[in-house]
């Protein structure tokens, strides 16, 4: 059974108990509502790792709406449920702990962060950035596992490794979908049966359209509000609203 830490002093001793012995550390940082994408990430960090630390901590920094973080489930028992066998260590800090400096020191990429999803939440990836390097240093781990389906956080992540020379491998997990194609992502629980099932267009959209202007006009069809839809780099990357529930994607052209 995993042992939780709500206390970063108690964990810092558990992490020195940890170096130690010599293991390797897998990482997976989550908000916690998890789903059957979150354990795809625990169970590769299973299969690379000799211990496996999950993080659930609700970052309030990256919400630019005070209502959306009111909003947002708070699921620990059913979290630490699917988790399972599968971690060691399961980090729960408080907000007061994570931001005892009252969020005066952040971490800003200036040039990735600006677009996309940056241009329609502003100060949201500062707020990322910042947390994860805050959780990085805190746990130290070897490999740390983020989704796909977050690209450009990902690609924000493994950049900010690379230029703040980490020692943590920023392992890149394939998106996992529903038996309907729409990815799996904590804010589809919000969404009532009948735009749960309409959210389903969203990737067949992106994906079937033959470009963004397109998928935009086809999205708008089919009832989404539409933030934008950018081709990157041989990736479609969309963002829509449904019953004010924000779902991004991305998929390969």
């Amino acid at each position: 059974m995993a042992t939780i830490f709500t206390h970063l002093d108690e964990w810092r001793a558990e992490r020195m108990r940890i170096e130690k012995e010599g293991h390797s550390v897998g990482f997976v940082p989550t908000m916690g509502a998890l789903h059957s994408g979150h354990r795809a990430l625990l169970e590769r960090a299973r299969a690379e790792n000799d211990r496996v630390v999950l993080s659930v901590f609700v970052n309030p920094t990256q919400f630019e709406d005070p209502g959306d973080l009111l909003k947002y489930p708070r699921t620990l028992n059913a979290d630490l449920e699917l988790a399972g066998d599968l971690v060691d260590d399961v980090l729960v800090p408080e907000p007061k702990e994570i931001y005892a400096d009252d969020y005066r020191y952040r971490m800003t990429e200036y040039v990735l962060s600006t677009r996309l999803e940056g241009a329609q939440r502003p100060g949201h990836f500062e707020g990322v950035l910042t947390v994860v390097l805050k959780l990085l240093n805190l746990v130290r781990p070897h490999r740390a596992y983020f989704g796909e389906k977050d690209r450009q956080q990902l690609q924000l992540v493994d950049g900010m490794a690379r230029a703040l020379f980490l020692p943590t491998e920023i392992v890149a997990c394939p998106t996992v979908r529903d038996a309907d194609g729409l990815a799996l992502s904590s804010r589809n629980r919000r969404l009532s049966s009948s735009a749960r099932a309409q959210a389903a267009a969203f990737p067949r959209i992106l994906r079937g359209s033959p470009d963004p202007a397109s998928a935009s006009a086809a999205l708008c069809d089919a009832g989404f509000k539409v933030d934008y839809v950018e081709d990157h780099d041989g990736v479609r990357l969309g963002a829509v609203r449904l019953e004010d529930v924000r779902l991004i994607d991305n998929v390969r052209l």
